[in-house]
């Protein structure tokens, strides 16, 4: 199976690269800052045909198109190009994203970054993999020596100083922050050791599915804000190394009852 998910990953890689180096057309609004455009689409639809082809009965929710979740049934949670954003201002930091959910288990992840040629993936209960090198998470036990990452909402523009409440928060007590723009590459980038912990509120189910699979294969823990088991229904998400996880949870809630 992880064969299959790496495979079709990077045939919309293809697709996100042919793109990239072209220049782009109907590139459209989804909101005041949301972004959609014809590659998403093209990635989003050679995806979901290589899916249909090969199981037929399997339920698909992805980004652009999606006829929503089917517990009864397999479920492929899919982002064709996540950090659309980024794409569409040649920022390299963007991939397509594929997880595969089965009996409530997020099973198997794949994130692939076709510009940057990074790929990658974990099988539940077979470790996590860096393009065929097996990696782990950082060994980092304090947040002042770490280096975290976020991403803010579509809304940020009406709840800016929200979200800067958070931000500012870690900035004044980790190494740094780091905002990438793409939440499955800063998923992967937290197994991988690249960054120590990231944090984000109100990311979609295919945004977080893979890469939260890749980082708990890799060692790392993932809980909602307050600590609570998370889900990929779940509105907030913390991702760390487990050994800062409970720093960062306690920075969230000082946070939250702070005014600029």
């Amino acid at each position: 199976m992880i064969e299959f998910i790496k495979k079709i990953a990077l045939e919309a890689g293809e697709i996100i690269k042919k793109g990239y180096y072209s220049e782009l057309t109907n590139i459209e609004h989804k909101g005041q800052v949301d972004l959609v455009t014809e590659t998403d689409l093209k990635s989003e639809e050679l995806l979901k045909k290589r899916i249909k082809e090969k199981f037929p009965n399997d339920n698909i929710v992805s980004e652009e198109t999606s006829s929503g979740y089917n517990f009864g049934k397999r479920n492929w949670i899919i982002d064709p190009l996540d950090g659309t954003t980024n794409f569409s201002h040649k920022f390299p930091v963007f991939a397509v994203s594929i997880g595969l959910e089965i009996a409530g288990i997020i099973s198997f992840g794949v994130v692939y970054n076709p510009i940057l040629n990074e790929m990658f993936f974990a099988e539940k209960g077979k470790g996590a993999f860096y393009n065929d090198e097996l990696i782990q998470v950082s060994e980092k036990d304090k947040i002042s020596n770490s280096l975290i990452a976020t991403g803010f909402a579509y809304d940020r523009w009406e709840k800016g100083d929200f979200y800067i409440k958070e931000y500012l928060a870690f900035m004044k007590r980790c190494q740094g922050v780091r905002r990438v723009g793409a939440a499955a590459v800063d998923l992967c980038y937290v197994a991988m050791g690249r960054l120590d912990g990231f944090f984000e509120r109100k990311l979609k189910p295919w945004d977080m599915a893979a890469g939260s699979l890749i980082v708990t294969e890799a060692g790392g823990n993932i809980s909602q804000f307050n600590g609570e088991k998370w889900h990929y229904l779940d509105d907030t998400i913390i991702a760390s190394n487990g050994k800062i996880h409970e720093e960062m949870i306690e920075i969230l809630n000082v946070a939250q009852n702070c005014i600029l």
